[in-house]
């Protein structure tokens, strides 16, 4: 039985979440291969190797898998399938767009956002915003999975040395082209793979506000910034920043949430996070039933004094 791992990767190196799918696939059981499908990607293929718990690495190289199209992915994946009993995408927007594709032509039920596994054919999942955990058994002869990378450690980077093989690429499916992208700019870390998180909620009351009170902090800090979805849809953070079901979920060392009361979607995204620092005026905000440390506090005041101590 061997389990294949769909690498997540820029052609160059193999991005983060690809480390935590590794772990999972490492508790299915079985050698653990990882396909990097890219154009001009040897240089992930070969990082790829290095990670450790990696038994092969199958690289497929083409003009039509440069940018991740899914219908692109999805046909090299199901060209190999046949050879796997498990297939582990990171639950990014990448895997969330391939994955379903390949469950859909193999007829299998995708087993989604698994934060543990229990046995080969046994996993736990989140359901209703994180608060119960399903129990999922699957009789399917292939297991079509996404992981929630916040559920695994990441593998080790470096340390392996799985042979690359190269396999032979899928035509272009010619149902898509890639036109172009805007890359957003920052010199902050990106916030699913920031060690600190610093995020601001409706309190706040204004854009100017969020920046005024909120950038310092995470400039002492060196912290990303994030934001609860009635900041973002307040117009006072940009949608990227989003922490929550209906955004990004992260686990990062630390989480200052200011200002932010803890919806339940909100919490579903930031529950993981080794420690929680709260700071709210409202004592019955339920951001405080997961904080470790709470500030009943006005953020106005409590957030530049801290900035200040710092």
């Amino acid at each position: 039985m061997s389990v294949l791992v769909i690498a997540e990767h820029d052609n160059a190196s193999i991005k983060g979440a690809t480390l935590n799918t590794v772990t999972a696939a490492v508790a299915c059981g079985g050698d653990v291969h990882v396909l990097v499908a890219g154009h001009n990607a040897a240089a992930a293929a070969a990082a790829a190797g290095q990670i450790a718990g990696v038994a092969k690495v199958i690289h497929a190289d083409a003009p039509g898998l440069a940018h991740g199209l899914a219908e692109n992915v999805a046909a090299q994946v199901l060209a190999i399938a046949g050879n796997y009993s498990h297939i582990l995408f990171p639950a990014t927007a990448s895997g969330k767009n391939v994955a379903p594709r390949v469950a859909a032509k193999l007829d299998v039920a995708q087993i989604s956002d698994i934060t543990k596994v229990i046995a080969a054919d046994t996993f736990e999942r989140p359901i209703y915003a994180g608060n119960a955990i399903a129990t999922v058994q699957s009789a399917d002869s292939v297991k079509i999975i996404t992981v929630r990378t916040t559920g695994f450690d990441a593998a080790a980077a470096t340390g392996g040395s799985a042979a690359v093989e190269t396999a032979a690429a899928t035509a272009d499916a010619g149902k898509s082209t890639f036109v172009g992208s805007e890359i957003a700019k920052s010199d902050r870390p990106e916030l699913t793979a920031a060690k600190i998180i610093v995020s601001g909620g409706r309190a706040l009351g204004s854009k100017e506000k969020f920046d005024e009170v909120m950038t310092p902090l995470a400039d002492k800090l060196g912290a990303a910034l994030g934001a609860s979805r009635a900041a973002v849809d307040a117009g006072y953070a940009p949608n990227d920043w989003q922490v929550g079901q209906t955004g990004k979920i992260v686990a990062p060392q630390l989480y200052v949430a200011a200002g932010i009361s803890g919806a339940i979607q909100h919490l579903a995204g930031m529950k993981d996070s080794k420690v929680i620092v709260a700071i709210n005026k409202d004592p019955e905000a339920p951001i405080f039933s997961v904080a470790d440390y709470g500030l009943e506090a006005d953020l106005f005041t409590a957030v530049p004094e801290l900035v200040k101590a710092l």
